[in-house]
């Protein structure tokens, strides 16, 4: 290979690492808008090892205004699970929203006997999964059921560090609203139950706080 082949494997080489789930970048979040104080209070807690746990928006909680746009809360939601996949975005509008996607499964879906028999896909926003023997290790709608792909709004920059560190098979709680996203000529909606698949079914979550465990 010439030189300067060499060099522009080296560049290729650190652009991806700086890019990749690896390197120092920290992950974006959306700032306030101009003028707005935002703050992003707790939902209700979900307990050790439980279903996801989803709660009334409370009265007085105002939509979160934001630089990307506004997001108003539709749902509490604190989920605990196992990271199926992570998936980091940089382009597009939702991106101005949510630099990462989590795929949490829970239930028997956080089990290696099930995983190990499951190929994961995390691609444009959507988690698949795929069954190298043919056939389901647990019934499809148990799969469907116990796992989702969150789009996470950080609220701050605790909340993106967290995310940042967060990795696949790692267990984690994610504390947060399910809101519908909104900005000029555009939306973003979040999923309001676990039993859906399909464009539309992920979780629009603005997380305010990511706890491993």
């Amino acid at each position: 290979m010439s030189l300067r082949g060499w060099v522009l494997l080296a560049l290729l080489c650190t652009l991806g690492w700086w890019y990749s789930p690896i390197s120092p970048r920290p992950l974006h979040y959306p700032a306030p808008a101009h003028g707005a104080r935002v703050r992003c209070p707790m939902p209700p807690r979900v307990t050790d090892y439980a279903e996801p746990l989803q709660t009334p928006v409370p009265a007085g909680l105002q939509p979160f205004r934001l630089e990307p746009g506004t997001l108003t809360p539709l749902a509490g939601f604190s989920i605990e699970g196992r990271v199926l996949s992570r998936r980091d975005y940089r382009s597009g509008r939702d991106a101005d929203f949510s630099p990462a996607d989590l795929g949490l499964g829970w239930g028997r879906m956080r089990e290696q006997a099930v995983l190990s028999r499951l190929r994961i896909s995390q691609e444009v926003r959507f988690l698949s999964f795929y069954y190298p023997d043919g056939r389901p290790p647990i019934p499809q709608a148990e799969i469907t059921r116990s796992s989702a792909n969150l789009h996470i709004i950080p609220a701050d920059a605790e909340v993106a560090r967290a995310l940042k560190r967060t990795r696949k098979d790692q267990r984690v709680r994610v504390h947060g609203w399910l809101v519908r996203a909104e900005a000029k000529n555009w939306q973003w909606n979040t999923s309001l139950v676990r039993t859906d698949t399909g464009n539309g079914a992920c979780e629009l979550v603005y997380a305010c706080a990511i706890e491993p465990l």
